[in-house]
């Protein structure tokens, strides 16, 4: 079992552990076949609040917000605690979980950590959202190095390992693209895609990949300071893409302010783009050598006016 230093108030978060510790094969591959069906079931519902892979939600109660975890099951931990999401959701709250993807790779917890956000997902469907992150993307653009199969067969043995990989990436493929909060903000695990014209074109990138750019640049691409355009990025897939694509696809969606992952920095957040852009990253574990690791928690009921309205909610662990 894996261990370090906890509160010793984790509760039911660390029922939560003790789970994904101990879980047998079986029963991790039956947890990502029902999550599976849950979110084909939200997604062929295409209701006012799914259209394609895309959520839209209203601007109303909590939302605690996690970016990139790699694995680092002490800062997840560290997270559900601080934001007291389980007592709430338990109580019936209007409360939201949304992760911005990247939840294994590199950090030695990667099964544990998956096997916990879909464990929350399935507990609290209507209130857990999981976008897609470039550690998630579709088989033409797996993230190198991809450590999740490697660790899995260490974890559970070499059958039980490839079986429950071949099942993740079934999932995967099934993962949200993005999240619109009506009036506030958008979420994408990267970058917005540079040549869209509609929010549609975010809705069914996954449909439209890998003929259009969309999908690979909502995974990908990172800000940059040029004020116009878009220039190769040095990841070797994405773009970097200027404040004025910032400012197209937030306009096309409504909303002040992008919220996205993907890059660690010192802070463990960042502001770009004359404040329409903020950056979080939610695990400060090796390779990464921010200082902390951060999650975002707001009341959507209250405006948003930009990325540095935003600061004040930003919550640091480490």
């Amino acid at each position: 079992m894996l261990t370090f230093a906890m509160s010793k108030n984790l509760g039911e978060v660390n029922e939560l552990i003790n789970q994904a510790a101990t879980a047998h094969p079986q029963d991790f591959l039956g947890l990502i076949k029902r999550v599976i069906a849950l979110l084909k079931e939200e997604q062929k519902a295409q209701s006012s609040l799914v259209d394609g892979r895309l959520v839209h939600m209203a601007p109303s109660g909590e939302a605690t917000i996690i970016g990139d975890l790699h694995g680092d099951l002490e800062s997840l931990t560290r997270i559900l605690e601080g934001s007291g999401f389980l007592k709430k959701a338990q109580k019936g709250e209007n409360v939201h979980l949304i992760f911005l993807g990247d939840y294994g790779d590199r950090g030695l917890a990667s099964p544990e950590v998956h096997y916990i956000v879909l464990k929350l997902k399935e507990t609290f469907t209507d209130k857990v959202i999981l976008l897609r992150g470039n550690h998630e993307g579709p088989e033409d653009m797996i993230a190198y190095p991809h450590d999740l199969p490697i660790q899995l067969k260490q974890k559970y043995g070499e059958e039980a390992g490839t079986k429950i990989m071949a099942e993740l990436r079934q999932l995967f493929n099934h993962l949200y693209n993005a999240v619109i909060i009506e009036d506030r903000a958008i979420l994408v695990h990267g970058g917005l895609p540079s040549k869209a014209t509609s929010i549609k074109d975010l809705a069914y990138a996954h449909q439209t990949h890998p003929k259009e750019s969309h999908l690979e640049e909502m995974l990908w691409s990172d800000p940059q300071e040029e004020p116009e355009g878009t220039q190769p990025s040095p990841r070797g897939a994405g773009k970097l893409f200027g404040l004025d694509v910032t400012k197209r696809i937030t306009r096309l969606a409504g909303v002040k302010v992008l919220i996205r992952s993907h890059e660690p920095s010192s802070e463990s957040f960042k502001i770009n783009h004359e404040g329409n852009v903020l950056t979080l990253f939610s695990t400060n574990k090796p390779p990464y050598m921010n200082k902390y690791a951060a999650y975002l928690q707001i009341d959507l009921s209250k405006n948003i006016k930009d990325a540095n309205s935003l600061k004040a909610h930003i919550k640091q662990v480490g």
